[in-house]
């Protein structure tokens, strides 16, 4: 199983974080950019920039997520795009999270989930962000191709942005907010496909900066995986995530994007890769520190 793979990167990196690549040309050195958008366009200036990336923190991160959006608004060339940084991704050793929070019901599932989560999908991938908020005949696609292939899903429970309250935390009539009524059925929904590591190929997002419900749903879910968006630019701290990991520091995998791909923007140098890799540095050892005090 993927997620077996997963603990066991995390373990061997000593770091439970994920680069996020929500790269977008403005990130990109203007210098740099040009050269590859004179031979290939914005697409392939995008992957050169996401590929130097990927080869100067391979050693040291051990996941990555990329957000689909940014290279849908592409079109075919970026979708192109997304394919070949997954798969340069995966030639370096990282788990690969493809963020697109699909869902719908019936053979639009299935559509949706081949194409990412099946041994012969088109775009290579360990994990797939989906949105549960169709109930069970809007997950059962995307579980089934799981179970076939051994990868991975992560259904949102409580997501980091602000206005999310409007409707996950809205109290059902046992008493009980959304967020915990999705988050019971997704530890349920993942109780068949537990891994050799004691977690299960179906996780939960769980925002980082609600540190309490964070807290709350891994006492909840104690095999369940959790992706944690919300640390950097959202605002949220290591200290905020230490609750959501388990007893032993484990059972999650924390979500930077721009405070790493934008990095050699705050620091004022053309160096994007270096300043990846010493932001990238620098979170894994405020994380592992408070992990350990934790």
């Amino acid at each position: 199983m993927r997620i077996d793979r997963l603990v066991q990167r995390i373990r061997e990196t000593g770091n439970p974080s994920t680069l996020g690549l929500d790269t977008r040309i403005e990130y990109v050195p203007k210098a740099f950019a040009l050269d590859h958008i004179e031979n290939g366009g914005t697409a392939e200036a995008i992957y050169a920039f996401n590929a130097a990336i990927l080869e100067a923190l391979s050693d040291i991160v051990p996941c990555v997520k990329i957000q689909a959006a940014y290279y849908e608004a592409l079109g075919t060339a970026g979708m192109e795009c997304l394919r070949r940084t997954a798969e340069r991704a995966k030639a370096l050793g990282y788990a690969v999270i493809t963020d697109a929070k699909r869902g719908d019901i019936g053979s639009t599932a299935e559509a949706y989930s081949a194409a990412y989560l099946r041994a012969d999908s088109p775009f290579p991938t360990d994990f797939l962000t989906v949105n549960p908020y169709f109930g069970t005949d809007g997950i059962a696609p995307f579980i089934a191709d799981c179970a076939a292939s051994g990868k991975g899903i992560f259904a949102l429970a409580k997501t980091s942005n602000p206005s999310g309250r409007e409707f996950q935390d809205v109290i059902s009539r046992d008493g009980r907010p959304m967020y915990e009524l999705v988050a019971e059925k997704i530890a349920e929904w993942g109780e068949t496909l537990i891994g050799e590591e004691g977690f299960s190929s179906v996780g939960a997002v769980v925002g980082a900066t609600y540190p309490e419900q964070g807290a709350s749903l891994r006492r909840k879910m104690p095999r369940t995986f959790f992706l944690l968006p919300g640390y950097g630019a959202q605002g949220a701290s290591a200290e905020h995530l230490a609750p959501c990991f388990d007893g032993r520091g484990e059972g999650a995998v924390i979500a930077a994007s721009r405070s790493i791909i934008r990095a050699h923007q705050k620091l004022g140098t053309d160096d994007f890769a270096g300043a990846a890799r010493e932001e990238a540095i620098r979170m894994r050892d405020e994380i592992g520190n408070v992990l350990r005090r934790a």
